[in-house]
């Protein structure tokens, strides 16, 4: 198991914590339409905190839950910065959880 399982998935329920804190969390799922997009982040069917909800927590806890391979690099940081610029004080919470994520990506502690 990869040192880093246990802090990723402290970074994921901060994440979603966040999400949570901001009102962005939904109990209603996208379609499966949305959900299937090829493009990066679904920018083209989500917004930004539906892919962080619907895609990339799921994916992040089953990689951790089947002890697989982590992503070799992550730049979720730079997305949200631009997708939030205008509310980065309020989103703040957010940003320096997806950044600790990608730190810990990228084999910083």
């Amino acid at each position: 198991m990869d040192e880093r399982f246990h802090a990723l998935a402290e970074q994921l329920l901060l994440i979603e914590r966040e999400l949570r804190v901001l009102g962005m969390w939904s109990a209603t799922p996208p379609t499966e339409e949305a959900l299937a997009s090829c493009e990066p982040f679904c920018v083209d069917t989500l917004a930004f905190e539906e892919w962080l909800q619907w895609i990339f927590l799921p994916r992040m806890k089953v990689i951790l839950e089947n002890d697989e391979a982590l992503p070799a690099a992550s730049g979720i940081l730079v997305m949200a910065e631009l997708i939030y610029r205008d509310r980065q004080p309020s989103a703040r919470g957010l940003l320096e959880s997806l950044g600790a994520f990608d730190q810990l990506i990228c084999g910083g502690e």
